[in-house]
């Protein structure tokens, strides 16, 4: 029971934060209310379908859960409403809006990390590390991806300060609470800190992987830096 309980609050928490994420990214997209309404709800569904299609979970879960889908597309209305009636002033404050849509995908890349590192557990495949934290890591990024891909968009994991690297952190953590402690509640609540904590500080920080930049006059490479 307290493991179901768990995962209900990680699925809303998830989708409730990745709605409003993907609903930032198609309105900056330009896109209408129903586009607004896919992006976001593809955000929150994308990674856990691709993750279920890979361990053969048909239909995928999402489908026994549509009220999931159903919070998605009303949080993403009304982010669309709030948007069109202030827009003068979310442009006005775009680089503080942004800072709070990085606040709210961190939450949902920890939750949904969190999320897919247990299903893991829960269908038994625990035995198989580099599986599990695929899982994890697919749960957890997988949506963004469609979403930056629908909106053309290069997707947050490619340049984003170390998006992937802290679905990576957050599904390795979890996984070893998990497996050595057996106890959900600590594991989720650890790993979804560090997974946040990892993104806003690399949102701060400037945090970075190295790039070529082979199209600029050449500069040593840093792994970080700050501004």
């Amino acid at each position: 029971m307290e493991t179901e309980i768990i995962l209900m609050v990680l699925e809303i928490l998830g989708t409730v934060a990745f709605a409003i994420s993907g609903a930032y990214v198609a309105i900056k997209a330009r896109l209408d209310i129903f586009g607004v309404v896919i992006i976001g709800c593809i955000t929150c569904v994308g990674g856990g379908i691709t993750r279920d299609v890979i361990i053969g979970s048909t239909p995928p879960r999402i489908f026994d859960k549509l009220h999931l889908v159903l919070i998605a597309a009303v949080v993403s209305i009304i982010y669309f409403i709030i948007a069109a009636i202030y827009h003068r002033k979310f442009e006005e404050i775009n680089h503080r809006v942004e800072q709070i849509n990085n606040i709210f995908d961190a939450i949902g890349l920890g939750a949904f990390t969190v999320l897919g590192t247990e299903i893991a557990f829960i269908e038994g495949l625990q035995g198989n590390i580099g599986l599990s934290l695929l899982l994890g890591v697919l749960t957890g990024v997988g949506g963004g991806v469609f979403r930056d891909i629908l909106t053309a968009t290069t997707p947050y994991i490619f340049k984003k300060h170390v998006y992937a690297i802290a679905s990576i952190a957050g599904a390795v953590l979890y996984y070893v609470l998990r497996y050595y402690t057996n106890d959900t509640t600590i594991a989720s609540i650890v790993s979804l800190i560090i997974v946040i904590l990892i993104r806003l500080l690399a949102t701060y920080f400037h945090w970075e992987l190295p790039k070529a930049n082979i199209d600029r006059e050449y500069k040593p490479i840093k792994f970080f830096h700050h501004k």
